[in-house]
């Protein structure tokens, strides 16, 4: 490779007067004994050998030439050139302590200041409501699980406080046991009372109720499994229980709220079920009446009850009660004469 005149540095050659052959090439090292089956490898004549002179400058960059290709520079090693435009790597941060952990040390050191207060003092009750409050998502983690029940989670909450409040009175921090693993089945019980005992408008039994929720579950697995909504006889096998279990399971899952007969219906602007479902009975203006008959014929003698009965509830004619009781059927009708005499002295009403 040559170097333009222009460019090229002129540096002086210096002699060495006691060697005299330091100005020239120095003499290559001796070459091994060629193999005539081996090819000579011809050196590049573009590719001068540099001189080893320690006191010669270096050489500036020069530019590769069209019959030379230029060597690669090696590649940098990710792990230890980061790139210019990535920010150093820092150390990792310390994890921050949980909110569980800080609230689970703070109850420990609340239950220990509760043990030593007296019971009614003000400092008593200061350190209880902090307990109340350090615990409150306790009780709203529980109450999430019957977000389903279509009940106001704000009292399905404060239902759950109650439980909290029970469970911190009768906690014993001396038993080795962590506060949340002892309130859990507190307030769970607490908000499943309050909707058995005051949610639902029909109490039914506490095993169609379990088997109410199970009936549930197993719909939700067909639905998912056969893309549809399962029939009875499908749930009644997977549960292996009867259709008539079945379908007294989904009339107890009806009963949380009883519908108004007289609200009108949301959304479509219709009128209330009394108004699209009740009519007026022919019969209801005889209700009066009957009751009175049902008590003026207890007055009569039994075998006069007997005619009355025959005549005008079994539609008999006078002759076929006579036939029936072998009687003349002029003896019937003074019978029947004579009870409607009584029955009009007795109607206090028509008096």
């Amino acid at each position: 490779m040559t170097v333009p005149a222009s460019t090229a540095p002129q540096v002086p050659p210096q002699q060495d007067p006691q060697s005299p052959q330091s100005a020239q090439e120095p003499p290559h090292p001796a070459e091994p004994p060629h193999d005539p089956q081996v090819p000579l490898q011809q050196e590049s004549p573009s590719e001068p050998r540099p001189e080893p002179s320690p006191q010669q400058p270096p050489e500036p960059p020069t530019e590769p030439s069209h019959g030379s290709r230029p060597e690669p520079e090696p590649e940098p090693d990710p792990a230890h050139d980061p790139s210019p435009g990535s920010p150093p790597e820092s150390p990792p941060a310390p994890r921050p302590q949980s909110r569980g952990a800080d609230t689970r040390a703070l109850t420990q050191v609340l239950f220990g200041q509760l043990k030593n207060l007296q019971p009614g003092s003000h400092d008593h009750s200061r350190v209880r409501g902090a307990l109340i409050e350090a615990n409150l998502p306790l009780v709203r983690y529980a109450a999430a699980r019957f977000r389903s029940r279509n009940e106001p989670m704000e009292d399905v909450v404060q239902v759950g406080t109650i439980g909290l409040i029970n469970a911190i009175d009768r906690f014993d921090p001396d038993r080795g046991v962590q506060f949340p693993t002892f309130a859990m089945p507190t307030v769970v019980g607490e908000i499943k009372r309050y909707f058995r005992d005051n949610v639902r408008t029909v109490h039914v039994p506490r095993r169609l109720h379990e088997l109410w929720v199970q009936v549930n579950a197993a719909t939700e697995d067909l639905t998912t499994l056969h893309g549809r909504t399962p029939t009875t006889p499908e749930i009644a096998e997977r549960l292996r229980i009867t259709e008539d279990e079945v379908l007294s399971c989904i009339e107890a899952g009806r009963s949380y709220h009883a519908t108004s007969l007289e609200a009108a219906q949301e959304g479509d602007g219709m009128p209330g079920l009394l108004d699209r479902l009740g009519y007026e009975d022919p019969e209801l203006a005889g209700v009066e009446h009957r009751d009175l008959v049902r008590h003026l014929l207890v007055q009569l003698p039994e075998r006069e009850q007997r005619i009355l009965l025959l005549r005008y509830y079994n539609n008999l004619t006078q002759s076929q009660i006579s036939a029936e009781l072998g009687v003349s059927q002029m003896h019937v009708s003074r019978l029947l004469a004579r009870s409607f005499a009584r029955l009009r002295s007795a109607n206090r009403i028509e008096a």
